[in-house]
């Protein structure tokens, strides 16, 4: 069993492990296996680091006291702001090549301040807008159990990082399941939580109603750990709760009781591989004396049109900044404002951001509103009402993250529906802002990682947490990594 980042964290602040050794290994790691898996967007430069390493362990040997993340390596996803010299923030995109943030975002403010150790950003897609990581401008991202597969997207770099050992723990971020579905692809645990409970300031927004930071780990208990220190209150985030992070909440499996979509069974759906999962993650929970009950779920059969619908609006209205004159690169073709905005755009936006920029702005549009976005909001609070209805018979929804495993490079690029249906399982949470997260389930035959989900009602993030701690003792799967 591989050692959890409590004790990894308890070695390095005793002095039995040295903090710049542990730099060392983790960046040994990643020279040996980003160069194929393309995890890391951009790295802060190995002897930069290492400088802040022998500091904390000089601090260490002092007996001074240290954060509570002391020596950790994270990862960062390249849409979450770092004031650093040796990294732009992109997110994926050739539009912002070369911008360098004025400020750290919250969580990378608190992540520095308990004394971790931030190596780069991660790959992505695009503005956040994709499932596998290939809409990224700075080429695709490589699963690590199989580099013929997509990690998942759009956190597919910080999954992957996490997974092939190149960080210990990673933030993402999570619009309809951006660190839940490669968390699954890549067999690490991805924790969304409640939407509000990390601080969205210094996270480029996509979808301001459905984005939320994450945390993906080994397990859920490492995740824990991450989450006490970037969540809680923040007064720059008017979204925000007013709530601090969730201690660390200790969860007896007996007596739970779990509802199951009968939809996330159908094999028309759902691949039987993801299906066996599930039933075997069920089959565990009622060995533990919980309660696992069957129930068609009439509200999922609307969620992805009304999610897309939810966020290709938003995307209008958010990218909407990207002009060419506030922020990244300007190209102009003539000698009008008009030209600015338009050659900045055309060649600065990929395809799927351009795509989803058009049918937002259609939806929003004059005689369109109320027939696509007003309707589509309508259906949102009725899912809202319908789940929060449900959470007073079951403590979670259980089921799988995705459809399917990690498929193959250019198997959904060409058709967009085929990519958006790799959501059916996982927006849900987000638009319910309801705390979700995904834990590596029974693998294929061939050996790649397979997800299951658990979903909670609002501000239930430590029970969930507490009860994916409990049941990944029950399972083996989380131990497993790639070579």
């Amino acid at each position: 069993m591989s050692e959890s980042l409590a004790e990894k964290i308890r070695k390095i602040r005793s002095g039995e492990w040295k903090a710049e050794a542990v730099l060392n290994e983790v960046y040994d790691r990643i020279e040996q296996k980003n160069p194929e898996l393309n995890a890391y967007r951009a790295l802060i430069p190995r002897e930069r680091l290492l400088e802040q390493a022998r500091a904390l362990d000089a601090r260490i040997a002092r007996g001074e006291p240290v954060g509570k993340l002391a020596g950790v390596p994270v990862s960062v996803k390249d849409c979450i702001c770092i004031e650093d010299p040796d990294l732009d923030i992109t997110c994926g995109s050739k539009l912002l090549e070369g911008y360098h943030s004025p400020y750290h975002s919250t969580a990378v403010a608190r992540l520095k301040a308990e004394d971790a150790l931030i190596i780069g950003l991660t790959n992505m897609d695009e503005f956040a807008m994709g499932g596998s990581t290939e809409s990224s401008a700075y080429g695709l991202s490589r699963n690590p159990w199989d580099a013929e597969r997509v990690p998942g997207g759009s956190s597919g770099g910080a999954a992957a990082s996490v997974a092939a050992g190149m960080a210990w723990a990673a933030l993402g971020s999570d619009t309809g399941g951006s660190v839940r579905q490669p968390a699954s692809f890549c067999g690490v645990t991805g924790f969304k939580p409640t939407y509000g409970t990390i601080s969205r300031y210094g996270l480029v927004a996509y979808g301001s109603s459905l984005d939320q930071i994450g945390v993906l780990a080994p397990s859920a208990e490492d995740c824990q750990l991450v989450y006490e220190v970037v969540g809680g209150h923040d007064p720059r985030d008017s979204t925000s709760v007013p709530e601090p992070a969730a201690p660390a909440e200790s969860v007896d499996l007996s007596g739970l009781r779990f509802c199951l979509p009968t939809q996330y069974l159908n094999q028309d759906a759902i691949a039987p591989e993801v299906i066996a999962a599930v039933e075997e993650v069920e089959a565990t929970l009622k060995a533990q004396g919980a309660t696992v009950e069957h129930r068609y779920l009439e509200f999922l059969d609307t969620i992805i049109p009304v999610y897309y619908t939810i966020a290709f609006a938003e995307a209008s209205s958010n990218l909407g900044r990207f002009d060419g004159i506030r922020y990244g690169v300007r190209k102009q073709q003539g000698d009008s404002l008009r030209s600015v905005y338009t050659s900045t755009r055309e060649e600065g936006f990929g395809a799927e951001v351009k795509r989803r920029i058009m049918l937002g702005t259609f939806v929003l549009s004059s005689g369109y509103y109320d027939q696509y976005y007003g309707r589509a909001t309508q259906v949102r609070n009725y899912i809202a009402a319908q789940t929060q209805q449900l959470f007073e018979e079951f403590d979670f929804i259980l089921g799988p993250v995705s459809p399917t495993p990690a498929f193959r490079f250019g198997e959904k690029m060409e058709d967009p529906l085929a990519m958006y249906l790799v959501d059916l399982c996982s927006v849900l949470a987000n638009l319910t802002k309801a705390p979700a997260i995904s834990l590596p389930g029974k693998p294929t035959d061939s050996g790649l990682p397979v997800g299951v989900q658990l979903i909670g009602p609002r501000l239930s993030d430590a029970k969930m947490l507490g009860t994916t701690a409990a049941l990944q003792q029950h399972l083996t799967y989380f131990h497993h990594r790639p070579a």
